[in-house]
């Protein structure tokens, strides 16, 4: 009896030992992972901030061809301005709107009169070949040197001055066309309603 007794009392330690060195397995696994883990982002991150601003830069660039300088605007989260010979030809805006796959994130540049002079997708989750086509020169074309009250989507190109509803993508349309004009809106305010 007794020695079934120890044979019982050796196998209850054995388990007892097993989960307890299993537990420390996984704490030093996970202190491990931890340590690579904060590593690699105190390596890339720096990269990866610079990469951002630097992509940033080059939508502004391409938004507004004949700015030599790009100044962050005191007050305005985001907003920059585009300056030719000291003085400022434009404003890039951050504009925001829901289409068909989520948030759509653009760059706006709008003169001081209130102008749309081009925009750029930041990002977007659009159906490919429909409404990702918001960023495609063919749709981006609609919008240059329109004021807010031209931002109209339509199905057919009744007047003039609408914005012509992408093939399949309405949604996305008048998504973009929402959030360009918004930014529009804002600027307009921000100068003075000029």
């Amino acid at each position: 009896m007794s020695d079934e007794n120890n044979v019982e009392h050796k196998v209850l330690h054995n388990k007892e030992y097993s989960i307890f060195q299993i537990a420390i397995n996984l704490t030093v696994a996970c202190f491990i992972s931890g340590a690579i883990i904060a590593g690699t982002y105190f390596i890339t991150a720096p990269v990866a901030a610079k990469n951002a601003i630097t992509m940033k830069n080059d939508a502004m660039k391409a938004l507004v061809k004949d700015a030599e300088t790009f100044k962050p605007l005191n007050g305005k989260k985001d907003w920059f301005t585009a300056e030719k010979n000291g003085k400022v030809i434009a404003y890039v805006v951050p504009a925001e709107s829901k289409g068909y796959g989520g948030a759509i994130k653009m760059l706006v540049s709008v003169t001081p009169q209130g102008k749309i002079i081009d925009f750029a997708i930041l990002s977007s989750n659009e159906t490919p070949g429909l409404g990702d086509n918001a960023g495609k020169d063919a749709f981006r074309s609609e919008f240059k040197g329109k004021k807010s009250e031209d931002l109209e989507v339509v199905k057919d190109k009744s007047k003039e001055n609408n914005i012509q509803a992408m093939t399949g993508a309405t949604i996305s349309s008048k998504a973009v066309t929402k959030g360009i004009k918004e930014a529009v809106q804002q600027v307009t305010q921000f100068v003075g309603g000029k």
